[in-house]
């Protein structure tokens, strides 16, 4: 009877797994599949570097708005629907994008990206929570993987950049394209998402609860760490095809590359980062991501050879390629507060997309996008000086559907 049972249970996880893959690689794609051209957005546009800024604002300002209530409307609404509308609402965002960029009207432009930003940013929390929900019913780790399934997407859709580039393919056609995939592809994945994303006592976490968890001190160390390998990241998924571009003289197809470069060593870091978590431990293996980071960011910015540069570019994105991923999985330690931790991490992790784009933009007005790119340096400090945050809780409470999940991030993760 029992083995009667496990068999439709072990089926549903399964297809829950493959549905919260698919929501992360496509998320990841429609981010990527512009931004992978943003030369060609600012000139179809006619914005100098610094409005260019002000309108990925519009991006990172919508998704920071969207993290508050992105809770709430989970356990409100069950974590498939709110992924389900979040794709449409990127959808219709990326259509007023496409129009902005049709007519060269900015305010279309802006306000689709804002819509695209509180979708997304929706859709992002969501996907987490299911993708949580899925790693603890397993009782397997499966959030790293998860993340590398994001950064496939970007992979994807910075190669659908590149390649739309060197076909002369308009900006404005590509971006219909992914407008129209979200929803399309959405709405049949979450159909095998699990009916219940948290278990019922989580659904409490609002309230006092969810104001309780702002004032953990470890919780929000564990923010701070990810914000600033967030802002490592957003950095150069908002500015390195700029800055290969203006700042090294390239063309447009050559910028495309290197962003594809820069997301493909992310995804190579995030899948293999497992091993090297389990082997080393969550601290060491983000102080040397860290350093990694700091490598391919001089390159970039103070090597000239265009190899030097690209390798640059690699270097930093498997830096940067951790940070998020086990930024998360620390706030997930205890199962029974997850929900509402990751929720608070997401939260200040996600001002670093928020702030990072107009400072970047409005540096390098006055000193140029490669010297601008140093400011990326200070959050990398504030990452190594704050790595211990992440250290795995000492003694986790036993939980029957994460136990094994535990003794692989907890125990294993620190020696």
């Amino acid at each position: 009877m029992t083995e009667l049972m496990d068999g439709p249970r072990t089926d549903a996880l399964a297809k829950a797994r493959t549905a919260v893959v698919i929501a992360f690689a496509l998320n990841g794609l429609c981010f990527a599949s512009w931004l992978s051209r943003a030369p060609a957005a600012r000139d179809a546009l006619s914005l100098s570097n610094a409005q260019l800024g002000l309108l990925l604002l519009c991006l990172s300002g919508g998704a920071c708005a969207a993290l508050p209530m992105s809770g709430p409307a989970v356990h409100r609404l069950s974590a498939a629907r709110v992924v389900l509308l979040g794709s449409i609402g990127v959808g219709i965002g990326l259509l007023a994008l496409a129009a902005g960029l049709l007519t060269g009207t900015v305010w279309p432009a802006a306000a689709g990206l804002v819509l695209t930003g509180v979708s997304m940013g929706s859709w992002d929390v969501a996907m987490n929570v299911a993708g949580a929900d899925v790693e603890r019913r397993r009782g397997r780790s499966l959030m790293p993987r998860l993340h590398g399934a994001f950064s496939i997407g970007t992979v994807l859709g910075g190669g659908a950049g590149a390649g739309s580039a060197a076909l002369g393919i308009p900006l404005a056609l590509q971006v219909v394209v992914a407008a129209l995939l979200a929803p399309a592809v959405m709405t049949f994945a979450v159909r095998w998402f699990l009916p219940e994303a948290q278990p019922d006592h989580a659904g409490k976490s609002g309230g006092s609860a969810s104001l309780r968890t702002w004032l953990e001190p470890r919780t929000l160390l564990i923010g701070l760490v990810t914000l600033a390998f967030a802002f490592t990241e957003g950095s150069a998924n908002d500015w390195l095809a700029i800055a290969l571009v203006d700042g090294h003289h390239t063309g447009e197809v050559l910028g495309a590359v290197g962003f594809g470069v820069f997301v493909t060593a992310m995804t190579i870091g995030r899948f293999s980062g497992g091993a090297m978590l389990e082997r080393f431990g969550r601290v060491p293996v983000l102080r040397g991501t860290a350093v990694l980071a700091v490598a391919g960011l001089a390159m970039v910015t103070l090597a000239e050879p265009m190899g030097l540069v690209l390798a640059g570019a690699l270097l930093w994105g498997v830096g940067a390629s951790l940070g998020f991923p086990v930024g998360m999985s620390a706030a997930a330690d205890d199962p029974t507060r997850a929900a509402a931790r990751v929720g608070v991490v997401s939260s200040i992790a996600y001002t670093a997309f928020l702030a990072g784009p107009p400072v970047i933009g409005l540096l390098a007005e006055h000193t140029g996008i490669l010297r601008a790119l140093f400011v990326v340096l200070g959050a990398l400090v504030v990452g190594l000086l704050l790595t211990g945050a992440v250290r795995p809780l000492p003694a986790p409470e036993p939980h029957a559907d994460s136990a094994e999940g535990k003794h692989v991030e907890g125990k294993h993760a620190d020696g």
